[in-house]
């Protein structure tokens, strides 16, 4: 592990007032937040740099766009799509063109099809409605109601029945012994060898 000495450390003076912005002759540029982080009210380090230099460059009338650089610091390196694609009437008239068709094909088609799809869910909607009022809740009942009888019916039966064979079949199939034994394998192996 080294040791810093006295002559490799750099004395920084830090101070809180904010008369002191300008440290060594330069003045310190604090860009201000992106838009979606930005608070609505102005803060003072903001307000007091209100005399910094804006950008000039205003933002094509097509495009809504975000200025990074408020204080011009990096004007060599802003570069437009048309400094370097220039836009033509017809490629402008292009997009307004699909963007109109766009909305309204999707217009179009949601009438065209939302609202017949809508009616026809409805539809079947109130049909299901109806028979599970009318038709399966009565069923319900009435099976609720009758069950307990057709179950004493059934029960009857297979006491009656089927208890009975299913017994004596056990009992046939109980007296079956299987017995397997290896000397007969091993006498038919021998035969085979011979």
């Amino acid at each position: 592990m080294t040791m810093a000495t006295d002559d490799c450390t750099v004395e920084c003076p830090v101070s809180d007032s904010d008369e002191d912005d300008d440290v060594a002759g330069e003045q310190i540029n604090i860009p201000p937040p992106p838009p979606e982080f930005a608070s609505k009210a102005t803060t003072p380090m903001l307000s007091a740099r209100a005399d910094a230099p804006r950008a000039t460059q205003a933002a094509p009338p097509h495009a809504q766009t975000v200025n990074r650089d408020p204080y011009g610091i990096n004007q060599h390196l802003k570069v437009v799509v048309s400094d370097v694609l220039p836009e033509t009437a017809v490629s402008l008239y292009s997009a307004v063109g699909f963007e109109k068709t766009r909305v309204w094909t999707y217009r179009f088609l949601s009438l065209l099809l939302a609202v017949p799809f809508a009616f026809l869910c409805g539809t079947f909607l109130a049909i299901f409605a109806c028979l599970h009022v009318w038709f399966v809740i009565p069923c319900l009942q009435l099976s609720n109601t009758f069950l307990p009888c057709l179950r004493s019916l059934s029960l009857c039966a297979v006491n009656s029945f089927i208890a009975p064979f299913c017994m004596s079949f056990a009992l046939c199939c109980s007296q079956i012994a299987i017995f397997v034994s290896n000397g007969g394998c091993h006498q038919m192996r021998e035969k085979d060898i011979a």
